[in-house]
Parts: C-alpha cells; structure tokens; sequence
C-alpha cells in the first residue's frame, strides 16, 4: 500500500489579491520557499515532495504519521504569511492514494475559503512494514546533445511534450509524473510491471522520436525507493548495463 499526501496553501488565491495584486516575483519567491521547507520537513522522515500547481504539492509519506504531519504544519504554518492543509489518502495505486487525498482534504473545507487554516486529516498506515513505494527515475537519451545544439526553448518544449506524454500514457495505469528538473522525471508506480513502462517508453518514441530509460526502484520509504531508483539509472549511463530500465528492489 502507498501513503500520499495532498498539501494545498489555504485561502492562496484570494490572498494574492488582498489588498489588492502581489507582486508576482514575491509570489515565486514565496512559492519556491514553501516547496522548499516542505521538502526538508518530509525528507526528515523518509518522504518526498513533488510540486504540481505551485498551491499543491503532492508528499510520498510513507512510515509519516498523522501527528507528524501535524508538526510538519505548524512548523510551515508559523513560518509564512499563508497556511497550508493536509489530506492523507492510502490506496495500491499512486492515482487512487492521491483521490482519496484529494477527497479528505476537500472535506475540510474550499481551498478558497478564509475559514480553512493548518487543518490535517486522513488515514496513515498503522505501520511502516504495511506499505511499499515504488519510483520509476526516467531520463531522455542524449538531451545534452540537445542542449548544446539546439536553442534552449525548443528543448524545453520537447521535454515539456515528454512529460505531457508519459502523464497521458501512463494515468491508465495509475501512475503519476513530476518533472523533477533538467530532463528528468519521477514516477511514483506502485502496480506498473515493467513491461507496462517499457511499452510506454515505446509509445513516445514513436510520438516524439525521443528515446528514454529508467531505473525503478522498491522500498519501504519514498527516500529509499527514490535513491535505489536512481543507482538504477546510473547503471545505465554508465554503461554498466544494456537494459533500457534496471530494477532495484530491497524487499
């Protein structure tokens, strides 16, 4: 089973215009600084943040409890001039943990209502040895190369075309994606069989023309799924390995 957590800043919106529009720099300062104290606060307990509209943030949290995610908001809440809930969702699939996340948070309140602030609710794990997460790392073939030949815009967008593809192709298997930066991305995975993520590698190569691989990695914790995931990967651009995807499994 996997934990997820959904994070929402409470109020956001209506605050970006109170008294009247903020300047949207202060706004990215204060967005990538909320991001950043929330991904310190989980990584000290074996979890990871994933942004997705800057106002939510997706945590694997995995062996977190209910208490601790109450600690981990009062530390964020008496940090900055905005709040932030907590939904906690468990499910087998990363996409049905994060609808139930979804659905406990939106119990609380409207994310646009002055009356919801620092509240947590949900369903932890009762212990550590319940769960599992499992974290695809994946990565594009030869994106230096592009890097350095082609301008940095028309990079950006096949990357950003990337992400939009896997998301695609991969939500009918109940898993998500982030971009985590350069020309990388995380999947959360938990039920995906290799040779389902394999078929999706194939699946934007005939797309896009882009070729991609993968280390997955399985473990008790996100932190530990993550890095395995990422020895993984390094394998396979070290040439250690001919296999587009190396899995990497500690139970």
């Amino acid at each position: 089973m996997l934990q997820l957590t959904l994070i929402q800043l409470d109020n956001y919106g209506p605050w970006t215009v109170t008294p009247g529009p903020r300047p949207e720099a202060e706004l990215q300062v204060l967005q990538a600084e909320i991001f950043s104290s929330l991904e310190r606060e989980f990584k000290k307990r074996k979890g990871l943040v994933f942004q997705t509209r800057q106002d939510n943030l997706l945590a694997l949290s995995n062996g977190i409890s209910l208490q601790e995610h109450v600690e981990i908001a009062r530390r964020i809440n008496r940090k900055f001039p905005v709040t932030v809930s907590m939904g906690v969702g468990v499910a087998r699939t990363p996409y049905e943990a994060q609808r139930r996340a979804s659905r406990i948070l939106q119990g609380l309140g409207s994310s646009r209502s002055g009356g919801r602030r620092g509240k947590v609710a949900g369903e932890a794990l009762r212990s550590l040895e319940e769960g599992v997460v499992q974290i695809a790392h994946l990565d594009l073939n030869h994106s230096t190369r592009l890097t350095d030949t082609r301008p940095i815009y028309d990079t950006h967008l096949l990357i950003q075309r990337t992400h939009l593809a896997l998301m695609e192709l991969l939500l009918p298997k109940k898993c998500l994606v982030f971009y985590t930066g350069g020309d990388n991305f995380m999947v959360p995975s938990n039920g995906l069989a290799l040779e389902g993520l394999s078929s999706v590698f194939s699946r934007v190569k005939r797309r896009l023309g882009v070729g991609l691989k993968a280390g997955v990695g399985v473990a008790r914790t996100a932190e530990r799924a993550a890095l395995l995931a990422s020895e993984g990967l390094h394998e396979i651009r070290q040439g250690r390995v001919r296999e587009p995807i190396v899995l990497k499994s500690e139970l």
